[in-house]
């Protein structure tokens, strides 16, 4: 048995809709039963999702402010009043400063930009830099991305007679800020469809509604945006990163070219996952680091010299922010360990960089699974700047805004947040958050889910039901990649692979078709030694195409992976396992002695292991207390005898992996018993001679029948036990009318057959027989206790 990580979400659908659906649109049952899972049953709604364009845009004036917000910029330009684009530092603040300022360049407007340093001035708009503004003689300022929580910065624009636009997508406080005009699809009172524009998505719209056409050649930035924001990529989103990724296919600027250059990606294979791995972390490197003004730079120039540069100044930033990373989250790792781990985790120290906190608060909840906040302490100021990121039924946002006494600056959505606090308060903020989630947390909220959306057999994974899978994406929040299982399925192969044997790959077989499947478990190494090759393993990951030498080939991206039924790691004979470092010091491991034969070896075993000495009996109370906690087994020798063995399987309720060694003190294989009809023979030998002299014709017997000596000799002594002859100096005598037994009144007869009982089925049978022979003495104790039950 091997649990899963997660819990794994099933769903029920009707397979006749799946048919009829493949049948309608020609799409494979993998790529039907993808729609149906999503409840999109209709065949136009099933073209309309794969075949997007222009129509699914919204128009823009639908957004609350537009009309007031266009006339104003209008007026900017055409008056050559100054205007000042104020934006963010991450991906989707860098993309829309780009898109606001080459568009007002093209409009000749006499524009600049400004994006705030995260280390002196910290997030959204500010005082200090408004006061500058006005002294350089700047008449209007346009936020993108940031601004709908300056509340206070609104009012020193008023009084400083500068003109301020917001245009933002987070979550706006309860009021507003009485700017000049509010462009943010989530403010009350705005009828926009679509309220979860990024913040790209936002200064896009504003860019079309200002033009009066569809930006067609900004569609790259607003992509990378959309997607690096994490925003749900449903209807007009994924409109927008759609056609956005095809922009860059098709034509790249140089930016953006330099920079997956820089990242060894091949521009024509570009997705989402490029964007969101490549791109994002890049561009969001600057801010985190240092400034985000080279991020900026880098998407505005049309120089691919100067792109190039930028790129590479980029791209070292980003290196130097994984290893901070890596730093950090050794630390909070370390902080969390130290106590018991909190309902919400709140880890914080001074000198962390503040850049890079939301990044180590993700892998905290990817390692804990709770909500967490990771806070950068400054003491001389005595304040602290966090990053928060959140679990699946507990509203991040919501919750810190019942908090907003201790709270002075706080901003973002359910999932993810970033909030200024005094230092004095983060244990009530520690202690305030725990005690929310426990009151509002259900016991199911606090299980990692996963959402499985198409359970298939390895004969369906085909290349053109895999290309059907990848003809649905940009997929992320609100259009998820689909999670696909397979479910019990063999291991043909498996072995560890990488540097340093981090990952591990499979080769699965379906038993009905005999197909195989390559798969690739990353970072999942540890497990090689968790996994036995008999066992039925149960995947759930994603289906990719694997292209190598121009040999394409379906392959199984694992996420995550159990074993249903206890587990056999065949060890027989082999003391190799003793020296296994992955089982030395597991407290779950118990050592069974069935016999005096091996006790120095007993002695030698790990202190952290359970022992039970049976010493030839059966086991006792406490044995029996042992053995149904036994999670992890170790089987050091041969039983006496089946029974034993049997007795002590049929305690072991919670059995997760059984690892038989079964040593026995005999080098080679034991004799089988000799047959009946051998027994017969010789008997009848002897009664017919009377007596035999077996030290001068036993080898001549041996010859003539083709017996071994050893079941001579035995036969021999089994005759003596029943008193059927008598010996001296090996001389053989058949007793006259002896009393009538039969060959089980021997007791040395009843030994040596249950010790070829043992030896057959627990030491020379190949791995498949052993297991289904103690699946079976286990299934017969599980029916037995259910046959009794049901007499009752």
């Amino acid at each position: 048995m091997l649990q899963s990580q997660a819990k794994w979400l099933i769903p029920e659908w009707s397979e006749d809709q799946v048919k009829e659906l493949a049948e309608l649109t020609g799409l494979s049952h993998i790529a039907a039963r993808f729609f149906v899972r999503r409840g999109i049953t209709a065949k136009e709604d099933v073209m309309s999702f794969l075949h997007m364009d222009h129509r699914s845009l919204h128009d823009p004036f639908l957004l609350k402010g537009m009309e007031k917000t266009v006339e104003r910029i209008i007026r900017a330009i055409a008056d050559k009043e100054k205007i000042l684009i104020f934006g963010d530092y991450d991906a989707d603040g860098v993309t829309s400063t780009s898109m606001m300022y080459l568009t007002l360049k093209e409009l000749d407007a006499v524009v600049s930009y400004y994006i705030p340093n995260r280390f002196t001035e910290g997030y959204g708009p500010n005082e200090s830099a408004f006061r500058q503004a006005k002294d350089e003689g700047v008449a209007l300022i346009i936020t993108v991305d940031t601004g709908i929580s300056g509340v206070h910065e609104a009012l020193v624009a008023k009084e400083l007679g500068v003109d301020l636009i917001i245009t933002d997508h987070h979550e706006p406080p309860p009021a507003l800020p009485d700017a000049f005009s509010v462009i943010n699809p989530k403010q009350p009172g705005c009828s926009y469809p679509n309220p979860n524009l990024a913040g790209a998505g936002v200064a896009f719209k504003v860019i079309h509604a200002l033009t009066g056409d569809v930006p067609d050649h900004l569609l790259d930035l607003v992509a990378i945006g959309t997607i690096a924001d994490l925003v749900p990529l449903t209807g007009e989103n994924r409109f927008l990163a759609k056609a956005g990724i095809e922009a860059i296919r098709h034509d790249c600027r140089p930016g953006v070219k330099a920079l997956l250059n820089k990242a060894g990606a091949d521009i024509s294979e570009l997705n989402e996952e490029t964007i969101g791995f490549l791109i994002g972390p890049r561009l969001n490197a600057a801010g985190r680091l240092d400034s985000a003004d080279p991020a900026a730079a880098l998407l505005i120039t049309a120089d691919f010299s100067e792109a190039e540069e930028l790129a590479l100044f980029v791209d070292d930033l980003n290196r130097e922010r994984q290893a901070i990373v890596k730093e950090i989250s050794e630390e909070a790792i370390a902080q969390v360990e130290e106590q018991d781990i909190p309902p919400v985790l709140i880890v914080g120290k001074s000198g962390w960089n503040p850049g890079v906190i939301g990044i180590v608060a993700s892998r905290l909840v990817e390692t804990y699974y709770r909500p967490v906040i990771v806070l950068s302490f400054d003491e001389e100021k005595g304040v602290a700047k966090g990053s928060a990121r959140s679990i699946e039924g507990f509203d991040m946002f919501k919750s810190l805004s019942t908090c907003r006494d201790i709270l002075p600056h706080f901003g973002g959505h359910p999932m993810a947040a970033g909030l200024t606090m005094n230092l004095q308060d983060v244990d009530d903020l520690r202690g305030r958050l725990s005690e929310l989630a426990l009151e509002t947390m259900s016991e199911d909220d606090w299980i990692r889910k996963l959402h499985v959306d198409l359970p298939v057999a390895i004969h369906e994974v085909t290349l053109e039901a895999i290309e059907d899978l990848q003809s649905m994406a940009p997929y992320g929040i609100g259009n998820p990649a689909p999670k696909v299982m397979l479910d019990e399925v063999q291991i043909s192969a498996m072995r560890q692979i990488g540097a340093t044997g981090d990952h591990l790959k499979f080769t699965l077989r379906d038993d009905a078709s005999d197909r195989e499947l390559d798969a690739i478990a990353f970072r999942k190494g540890e497990l090689a030694n968790a996994i036995s090759m008999m066992s039925r393993l149960s995947v759930v990951g994603k289906l990719s195409i694997n292209e190598w030498n121009g040999n394409r080939k379906p392959q199984f991206m694992v996420e995550d992976l159990r074993v249903s039924d206890w587990q056999l790691f065949d060890y027989r004979g082999n003391k190799k396992l003793f020296r296994q470092q992955h089982l030395l010091k597991r407290d779950k491991v118990t050592a069974v002695s069935f016999s005096h034969s091996f006790k120095s070896l007993t002695q030698e075993l790990p202190e952290a292991w359970s022992r039970i000495e049976l010493k030839g009996s059966l086991p006792d109370e406490e044995q029996v207390s042992q053995l149904k906690e036994a999670q992890e087994v170790v089987f050091i020798d041969l039983p006496i005898n089946l029974n034993q063995v049997e007795a002590v399987l049929d305690k072991m309720e919670v059995l997760e992996k059984l690892y038989p060694v079964f040593l026995h003190e005999d080098s080679g294989r034991i004799n089988t018993v000799p047959r009946r009809e051998q027994f017969t023979e010789l008997y009848k030998l002897f009664v017919h001679q009377g007596k035999i002299d077996m030290k001068r014709h036993a080898q001549t017997i041996s010859k003539r029948k083709g017996w071994s000596m050893d079941h001579i000799r035995f036969m021999c002594k089994v005759f003596s036990e029943l008193e059927f002859v008598t010996i001296e100096n090996g001389i053989v005598h058949a007793v006259s009318k002896p009393d009538k037994r039969v060959l089980t009144d021997s007791a040395l007869y009843q030994e040596s057959l249950a010790k070829q009982g043992v030896e057959e089925n627990l030491y020379y049978s190949s791995s498949t027989e052993l297991k289904r022979w103690i699946d079976d003495v286990r299934n017969n104790r599980v029916a037995q206790l259910e046959d009794s039950s049901a007499r009752q």
